[in-house]
């Protein structure tokens, strides 16, 4: 075997028929794989370790979404309130900053497993040209913080909706 087939081999009758791939679709292949590996297993664990930090890191999610009038960022930080996070725009990039605190409760019980995540976090956007900066709001409510980013009116007016047709 010469490296240049990838197995699994399909069963053609009675007999098996390698797949041939070309050498940089097999590496790539193989990448994938084992990029999939390393996260399904390293997936929920304490980052400390790997990155040599004090406490797991705290990535919260992000939803980013436009209309023709403006622009949406929506992050995800259950268990903080408005107090714990900054929200700041300069130079074309949105950032939002906070701190997870971790609870500490102790008592006479004995914890075995913790799977809640804390630490400080920064998530950084670059934003597009032609936006009201001075109209930027956020807003927090249930544990989302809604930033919208207001487009100017002759970008608005730039956007136009072109029909696809049938042949």
């Amino acid at each position: 075997m010469d490296g240049q087939y990838l197995f699994p081999q399909w069963l053609v009758g009675s007999r098996s028929v390698p797949v041939r791939r070309e050498d940089g679709e097999t590496y790539d292949l193989l990448q994938r794989e084992v990029n999939r590996l390393f996260d399904s297993c390293f997936r929920g664990w304490d980052s400390s370790a790997l990155t040599g930090k004090d406490r797991p890191s705290y990535v919260p999610s992000l939803d980013v979404s436009e209309t023709d009038t403006e622009f949406r960022v929506e992050a995800e930080l259950p268990g903080l309130e408005e107090k714990d996070v900054e929200v700041t725009l300069a130079d074309g990039v949105l950032k939002i900053r906070g701190e997870k605190q971790a609870e500490k409760e102790e008592k006479t019980r004995r914890t075995h497993w913790v799977e809640r995540s804390y630490g400080a976090f920064q998530r950084a956007i670059r934003v597009p040209e032609g936006i009201e900066e001075d109209k930027v709001n956020a807003s927090f409510k249930k544990g989302i913080l809604t930033v919208t980013i207001p487009k100017k009116p002759e970008v608005q007016k730039q956007t136009r909706r072109i029909p696809v047709k049938v042949e």
